[in-house]
């Protein structure tokens, strides 16, 4: 049965960097991640024999210390390579600055999340696993694309899925039934219909709750904009910001509130929606176990709702499994091979029943989980709809901040929405000339 304890680290672990981060990744050398690069792609790995042991860094994601313990007794047992393990932090921003200033310099394996692996590819130290991964015999094409593609950055992979996430669509079924409700909705209209019906026919204070600032508002609602054919970015353009689509999209939700049928939550959305002050929300698929153990109403999932021009397309979370540049050959190559054992279908599978993570192997048998907890199998199967983030979010320090109290502000304020987002346009350009072009386009 899933665990209650990857309540805060799921959805909080793609939690893009704050601007306080950037001082840590200055004091790392400045690189765009080149020469980690090439002497990876230089090493001959048919010359190279794997070390003895290898140092695995992790914050144990999910309450997983215990489950990681066995994987890498397992791993020893088969290989005979040792693995020393290291906490190296409660959450994925501090294993990050652990391993950016130093305290990581005999780490071989980081669990790094997909809102912190980035910077320290800029500090150099990295490697891409491509070509060791290869020559370590793993088969990559098993992994769900989306999630291994987070990894991708000019043209090398450097990470893979470990620790993963998405939002899911929660609804209230005793909510559904009193009002009349057949299921949940497929669009964004029909949230806004269903909510308002809710509304309406007296069953609940609001039909939906958007999430407040600090639950990342941004992640979730990355599905709204893209629904309507916007992004938080093209990679390093920020004009779609402030597109018209994007506005839009935003202006829907910003009606929401106006209209009175979606609020945003005081604290969380998952308060809100397991209390049931609101009958729907989007929060992690990593909450689907404490939302269950919390409210005392059947809980029921969905695929997130399409938007206009575009099907429910789903922005990924949480951490993946990093190889260090500063290893030796044999342990990078010892390294991935232990990262393949812990990314295998089987260990993926039983690592998602104990966490409540959705496993990054498509081959994982998710049979037993679905018998006791069928609402996780829309977690896994809405896995085919899975979005790389947009690089703003996730790469450009201070921009999911930014987003987050914009947003808040957007939907709360009645501010306008075109002016707001061509502010946030200008402080994303200020915020890469000030702190990323001169190691991106350098």
């Amino acid at each position: 049965m899933m665990k209650q304890s990857t309540i805060s680290l799921s959805w909080k672990g793609v939690a893009a960097f704050s601007v306080a981060a950037l001082a840590v990744t200055a004091c790392g050398p400045d690189t765009n991640g080149g020469d980690a690069a090439e002497e990876a792609e230089d090493t001959d790995w048919a010359d190279v024999e794997p070390a003895d042991s290898i140092v695995f860094a992790t914050n144990h994601p999910g309450g997983s210390e215990d489950i990681e313990a066995d994987f890498i007794d397992e791993f020893t047992e088969e290989t005979g390579i040792e693995v020393e393990v290291i906490t190296s932090g409660a959450n994925y921003e501090e294993t990050s600055q652990w391993f950016q200033t130093g305290g990581g310099s005999n780490a071989d394996v980081v669990v790094l999340s997909d809102a912190t692996w980035f910077p320290n590819y800029l500090n150099d130290a990295l490697i891409p696993v491509d070509d060791v991964l290869e020559a370590a015999d793993i088969d990559v094409s098993g992994y769900v694309e989306a999630l291994y593609e987070d990894y991708l950055y000019e043209g090398n992979h450097y990470g893979v899925p470990y620790a993963r996430s998405t939002p899911l669509f929660y609804y209230n079924v005793e909510h559904y039934d009193e009002a009349g409700i057949d299921g949940p909705p497929e669009t964004w209209e029909e949230v806004a219909e269903i909510s308002q019906t809710i509304v309406d026919e007296d069953v609940a204070q609001f039909g939906y709750a958007f999430p407040p600032s600090d639950e990342y508002p941004a992640w979730g609602m990355a599905n709204l904009v893209w629904g309507y054919g916007g992004a938080w970015s093209d990679e390093w353009d920020f004009s779609t910001v402030s597109s018209d689509e994007t506005v839009e999209a935003l202006e829907f939700a910003q009606s929401g509130v106006e209209d009175g049928w979606a609020n945003v939550a005081a604290t969380s959305q998952t308060d809100d929606f397991s209390s049931g002050v609101a009958s729907q929300t989007i929060q992690s698929t990593g909450s689907l176990g404490g939302i269950m153990d919390t409210a005392d109403f059947e809980v029921g999932t969905a695929f997130l709702p399409d938007g206009p021009v575009a099907e429910g397309e789903t922005p990924t979370g949480g951490a993946g499994l990093m190889l260090a540049s500063a290893s030796s050959p044999e342990e990078q190559l010892a390294s991935a091979m232990f990262v393949g054992h812990m990314t295998s279908a089987e260990t993926q599978a039983r690592f998602s029943e104990e966490t409540g993570y959705v496993p990054s192997h498509q081959d994982s048998d998710m049979s037993q989980v679905y018998e006791e907890t069928p609402q996780f199998e829309t977690a896994v199967d809405q896995l085919e709809r899975a979005r790389v983030q947009d690089f703003a979010r996730v790469f450009l320090p201070g921009a999911d901040l930014e987003l987050a109290t914009t947003l808040q502000s957007l939907l709360t304020s009645g501010d306008d929405v075109r002016e707001e987002m061509e502010r946030v346009e200008s402080e994303f350009e200020s915020l890469y000339e000030t702190d990323l072009a001169d190691e991106i386009e350098g």
